[in-house]
C-alpha cells in the first residue's frame, strides 16, 4: 500500500516522529497525487487570469475598473509582486486576458482568451450567458491543456480584476446557502461606509436570482469571465493530475465550485495561505483544509503560491534527500 510505505518513510527520516508537521501532511499527499514514494515536481507555472466585472460600475470596490488593464500591463512589464515571487523561485509565469475591458495591443506575450470586454452587471441580468460560460471553462481548460505539454506537474492560478471579491462572495453564499454580509469582506481595502454599501449592493443582487441552485448556473450568474476560467483550468489540472496550488479567496471559491461538481479534485489541491479578506477562513474551514501560510495577504495575482512553493518543494526534498536512521546509523527512540 503506497499510503503506508509514504508514511513509514517519511516517520523513519532522522527526526522525532511527526516534528516536521504540515510538511509530512504534505509530502504524503504529493506522493499520493504521483503515486511514488520519491515525488518530483517540474517546469511549476503560475496562471494569472484577467478580466473586468460589470458590478464594479456600481461601486463595490475602492480601485476604478480602469486597474484591472493596469495590472495586466503591469505584470506583462514584470513589475507586480507575483512578477517578482515568480522570478525569485524559478516559477514560469503566463497572463491570460480572459474579459478585460480593454483592446490591448498586438505583440504582447498575453494569451488571448478574451470572451468578451467584462462580466455584464448582475444587479440587471447574469454576469455571463451560458454559452459564454461554457466558453470560459473551455478556454481555461485550454491554456492548461497547452502548459501540461511542457511537463508541468505542479500548477498555481491568480487573478486580477476589479469586483472579484464582490462576485467570489456572492458565489460562497449560493454555494453554502450562507447570508451574503457573512461571506463579505473590505476586498481592496474599503473603509466603512464603502463596506456599508458593498453590502447594500450584494444583498440587493443576490435577492435578484433566488432559484439557481448547480455549481455551473451560480458561477455563470453571479461569477466573473476569469473566475470561470480558473474553474475550467483547475479542471483541467486534476485531469491532467497536475498538483493544484490554491491561492485565496476568490480562488478558493473557483475550487470549492469545481470541488461542489467533482469533490475528488481536493486530493490534489494544496492551498497556500489563508487570505486577509474575511471570509476566506470561513470557507477553508467549509472544505476541511488547512492553509500554508497566514500572512495577511489580500493582493490575489497567485501572490500565496508563489510564496508557499518553496514550503512545498522543502516537503519534496526531505523526503527524497533527508537521511533515515538507518541510512545514518542514529538510533530511533526504544
Amino acid at each position: 500500500m503506497l499510503t503506508t510505505e509514504l508514511q513509514h518513510k517519511i516517520d523513519f527520516k532522522t527526526k522525532p516522529l511527526g516534528a516536521l508537521g504540515h510538511l509530512e501532511h504534505l509530502a504524503h499527499k504529493i506522493g499520493m497525487v504521483q503515486n511514488t514514494t520519491s515525488p518530483q515536481l517540474s517546469n511549476p507555472h503560475m496562471v494569472v487570469f484577467a478580466a473586468d466585472h460589470g458590478i464594479a460600475k456600481a461601486g463595490v470596490s475602492a480601485y476604478p475598473q480602469e486597474v484591472t488593464y493596469q495590472m495586466v500591463m503591469n505584470f506583462l512589464g514584470g513589475g507586480a509582486a507575483i512578477n517578482v515571487f515568480c522570478r525569485q523561485h524559478g516559477i514560469n509565469i503566463k497572463i491570460v486576458d480572459a474579459g478585460v475591458s480593454f483592446d490591448f495591443p498586438e505583440g504582447l506575450d498575453l494569451i488571448d482568451k478574451k470572451v468578451r470586454k467584462s462580466s455584464r452587471n448582475i444587479l440587471d441580468e447574469p454576469a455571463m450567458t451560458s454559452e459564454e460560460y461554457q466558453q470560459a471553462l473551455q478556454n481555461g481548460s485550454s491554456v492548461v491543456a497547452e502548459i501540461a505539454k511542457t511537463g508541468c506537474n505542479i500548477i498555481g492560478f491568480g487573478e486580477m480584476g476589479i469586483g472579484n471579491t464582490s462576485a467570489s462572495s456572492l458565489m460562497m453564499s449560493k454555494l453554502f446557502d450562507l447570508p451574503v454580509v457573512s461571506c463579505i469582506g473590505r476586498g481592496t481595502g474599503l473603509n466603512d461606509d464603502q463596506l456599508q454599501n458593498k453590502i447594500n449592493i450584494l444583498s440587493s443582487a443576490i435577492e435578484k436570482y433566488p432559484d439557481i441552485r448547480t455549481p455551473d448556473e451560480i458561477a455563470q450568474t453571479l461569477g466573473g469571465l476569469e473566475i470561470a476560467q480558473m474553474i475550467g483550468a483547475m479542471e483541467e489540472a486534476f485531469r491532467q493530475n497536475m498538483l493544484i496550488m490554491v491561492d485565496g479567496f476568490i480562488a478558493t471559491v473557483a475550487i470549492t465550485t469545481a470541488w461542489k461538481k467533482n469533490p475528488e479534485i481536493l486530493k490534489n489541491c494544496i492551498f497556500c495561505h489563508v487570505s486577509d479578506e474575511n471570509a476566506h477562513l470561513q470557507l477553508l474551514e467549509l472544505l476541511g483544509q488547512k492553509a500554508l501560510l497566514n500572512l495577511n495577504l489580500r493582493l490575489g495575482e497567485g501572490t500565496g503560491c508563489a510564496l508557499a512553493y518553496p514550503l512545498i518543494q522543502s516537503a519534496v526534498n526531505f523526503l527524497n534527500e533527508m537521511s533515515s536512521f538507518e541510512d545514518a546509523h542514529v538510533s530511533n527512540k526504544e
